[in-house]
Formats: structure tokens, sequence, C-alpha cells
């Protein structure tokens, strides 16, 4: 499992490092976005969705200097901490501390030129950079690093919601081997699940290490050989349940296409297959014809409202790659905003 940085979520990295990493494919969605941005000139409002340490932000502000970006993230620590990379660029950055798929409530009741902007012209371009950031693996006590003894929390937003002890100490037998199966692709998810029903009886689960040592015990030597750390499926299992982070994104993908304007665009940069195929089916979705198969044209009302931008998943290039390894496992899926056909011409 990788974070939305490429980064093996058992590695740990020092968090002051993060203002000097490049974001993933940093200039491709700088170049994704431009047409929309160009369109609305002056008007034009980006929405950076997964707002992290701010990298992608920065860089979309210094690249165009008219329009401003809400910049949206769950995590207090981090919106904090962007907020004062980001200062220097006055008020053509705001933040909102919500999940991504309540930027649509963000927006509509939101308050200040940014949001006025937002609601009067829509939205130029939207970017998602799905998945957990380097930033919070870094902080040993958020629970997201297998390798690191820390709390089991996992939390994004570590203010509410259930943490990963809950789900350990609660979750039933049948529950916890279908999130370890579903969202971790766990070959042993029944296996697992069992153990931990056995080991709660004994003591609930508090920490990671423990969690890591049942692991190493209930995974057969041979498969633990082989594919990588034997935590970290059920690492990413876990956090994906905790953060709610597919529903979130099934959320969403209908909010952020209302929100945008004509020849606004929405990118998705996903780094697992679950979120990419979420992001796939709705693009296929909002991009095919209502009409019934056969007929010569669209019958009105059900043309589509949005086109596709890149081919497919587009991926780094091996050049890309080279320059910044982290980009190897992204996924990247664009969308656009059509004209209404039955709306005249401006």
């Amino acid at each position: 499992m990788t974070d939305r940085t490429g980064t093996d979520t058992g590695m740990s990295y020092d968090i002051g490092a993060n203002h000097g990493h490049v974001p993933v494919l940093r200039d491709r969605m700088a170049e994704l976005l431009a047409p929309g941005v160009d369109r609305l000139g002056d008007k034009a409002v980006i929405v950076d969705a997964t707002l992290g340490a701010g990298g992608h932000t920065e860089h979309f502000l210094a690249t165009f200097p008219h329009a401003r970006v809400i910049g949206v993230d769950r995590d207090p620590a981090a919106l904090a901490d962007a907020t004062q990379r980001l200062a220097r660029f006055g008020g053509r950055f705001t933040g909102v501390q919500t999940r991504f798929d309540g930027i649509g409530e963000a927006i509509a009741d939101g308050e200040g030129e940014i949001f006025e902007l937002a609601r009067t012209h829509g939205v130029a371009g939207a970017l998602f950079d799905l998945g957990v950031s380097s930033m919070q693996l870094d902080q040993v006590d958020r629970g997201f690093a297998y390798r690191t003894d820390a709390p089991l929390d996992m939390r994004m937003d570590p203010t509410r919601g259930i943490t990963a002890a809950d789900v350990l100490n609660t979750y039933g037998h049948g529950e916890l081997a279908r999130i370890l199966k579903t969202y971790g692709d766990e070959r042993f998810a029944g296996k697992i699940a069992s153990a931990v029903l056995r080991e709660r009886e004994k003591e609930p689960f508090t920490t990671s290490a423990r969690l890591v040592e049942l692991l190493y015990a209930t995974i057969p030597a041979a498969t633990r050989r082989t594919g990588g750390h034997p935590a970290k499926r059920t690492f990413q299992a876990l956090r994906i349940e905790v953060n709610g982070e597919l529903d979130a994104l099934e959320r969403v993908l209908p909010v952020i296409a209302d929100a945008l304007a004509v020849g606004g665009r929405a990118v998705f940069m996903s780094y697992q297959s679950l979120e990419d195929r979420i992001v796939k089916q709705a693009f296929a979705g909002m991009t095919a014809s209502k009409t019934p198969p056969g007929l010569p044209v669209d019958l009105p009302g059900t043309a589509p409202r949005f086109a596709t931008v890149t081919r497919g998943a587009e991926k780094a290039t091996e050049a890309e790659i080279a320059d910044n390894p982290r980009a190897a496992p992204v996924r990247v899926r664009a969308i656009e905003k059509l004209p209404d056909p039955e709306e005249a011409p401006l």
C-alpha cells in the first residue's frame, strides 16, 4: 500500500521535509486544470480538495496569478500548517476544515469573495489527490504507519469518529473480515478476523505493535516472504474504514460535477485500485449519452454534460518517476464540463 505521495506506509519521513517534497505530477496537474482557469480568468476558483501540506496549491497560486484556491482538509493540524505556508498569497487562498465530500456545503455556505465567485461562476478546476499523506504518516501518534508502535487511531480528523482500535475491539467477525477483504484485498481476512476476536477477549487492542505481531503469527510464512510487509493490507483496510474514504469519494463525485463551471475540470489522482475503480465508473456514467441506442442524434436532455480529458487512467512517465519515485503508483483521470446543448450560447 502506498500513500498519496506514492510512499510505502511503513516508512517514516521527517515532517519538516514535507515542504521540500515536490507534489506528485505537480506540473501535469496545473496543465490539466489550465483550460478551465484560463476560461474564467480573474474569476477562476480552484478547489484543492485534499490540501495536505499545500504543495499543489502553492504551485497553482504561483502558476495562475489571477486564480484563487479553496483548500480543503479534514485534519486541523495539516490545515493550519498549510495555511501558514500559503500566507504570502493573502486572500487568494482560503482554507476549509471538512472532509472533501463537504466541499459542496462549504461553497454554498462560505462567506467572502472566493465563495461568491465559486457560487456565481462555478469552479474552474478541482484536484483530488486521494489517500493518506506522508505528513500524516510522519506523526507517530496517529497510528497510520505499521513499522512504529503507536496508538491505533488512524483518524485523519483526530477530533471525531471511531478509531482503528474501536474497529478491532467492537466489530463482529463477518464485518471485520469483510473490510479486510474488500478494502485491503487480504487473502487471509477470515483467519485474521478470527485471531483478532480471540486476542481481544484477553485484552483490547490499543497499539499497532500488538496488531502487527498478530498478523505475523496469522499470515503463513510463505506469504510473508512475498508481497511486501504482511501488515500493509490490514492497515490500509482499517484506515479506509475509519475515515470512510470510499464512501466520501462516491459522494463527492456528483457534488464536484455540479459545482464545476462550463469548461471546468475535475482531476482525480488514485493510488489504489478501489479508488480508481470508483472514479472510472462515475466518469463512464457522466460522459455517456442517455439516448437509447440506435438513434442518430441525442434526444433532448440526454446528451452527456461531461467529456473525458485523459485517455483511461494516465500514468506517470518513466522520466517523471525517475525524477520523483513517489509518482510510480498514481493513476490520473480527468473530466471537463460541457456546455448544455439546450442553452443558447452567450
